[in-house]
């Protein structure tokens, strides 16, 4: 049965936070709160790991993933991003935006979109993402928690348990985080497209 975390929402607690770094970094999956809902991370170099979230979530080789990142240098890293669009990224960051930009050769093949080669790139507004960020001193990747068949994500970490206890490692109870998904913008080409609209404002890609 999956370890249940309840996390400060404000003040992370560091040895709770170090224990989930330890989870993620022996391959567990874990459940996780973030500024637009729960969802489910690991290590991005964890195959075996990545294939377990792709089987509760029934995803096809298709599926973009995404990269929790921590700031805009370690984007950088893993995204191909122009000037324009690194200011862009600067002035939306951290907050409920994920950035499908072309990928870098540090992002495993596995992660990227099998024909665009893309990742989804983004930095989150909750303190408990990005003190698990900080600490396991690399990206997590990272997938909302929707259900098969579901119209809505999971809020409640101890449904959670009882639906997916003996799938994932770890549930982090962060308190309520919402259920509106991240806009997704594709930053393929010099004009950014909003291709799914959710809890970030989009009027700044209308200037």
């Amino acid at each position: 049965m999956a370890q249940l975390f309840q996390i400060h929402p404000q003040n992370p607690q560091p040895r709770l936070i170090n224990q989930a770094v330890e989870i993620i970094h022996s391959g567990g999956v874990i459940i996780y709160p973030t500024d637009s809902g729960y969802a489910l991370g690991c290590h991005t170099g964890d195959k075996k790991a990545m294939d377990r979230i792709r089987r509760i979530r029934q995803l096809d080789d298709k599926h973009n993933f995404t990269l929790l990142c921590r700031d805009l240098s370690e984007i950088s890293l893993y995204a191909k991003v122009s000037n324009s669009h690194y200011r862009l990224i600067k002035s939306l960051t951290p907050g409920p935006y994920t950035f499908i930009h072309k990928a870098t050769k540090q992002v495993p093949r596995r992660l990227q979109h099998p024909k665009r080669k893309t990742i989804g790139i983004r930095v989150p507004d909750n303190l408990i993402a990005l003190a698990l960020l900080e600490r396991l001193n690399e990206p997590l990747m990272s997938s909302t928690l929707m259900l098969p068949g579901d119209d809505m994500p999971l809020t409640d970490p101890y449904e959670m348990r009882h639906i997916l206890g003996h799938q994932v490692d770890l549930i982090i109870d962060g308190g309520y985080c919402g259920i509106e998904p991240t806009t997704v913008v594709l930053m393929e080409d010099e004009i950014p497209e909003v291709v799914r609209v959710g809890l970030g404002d989009i009027e700044v890609f209308k200037q």
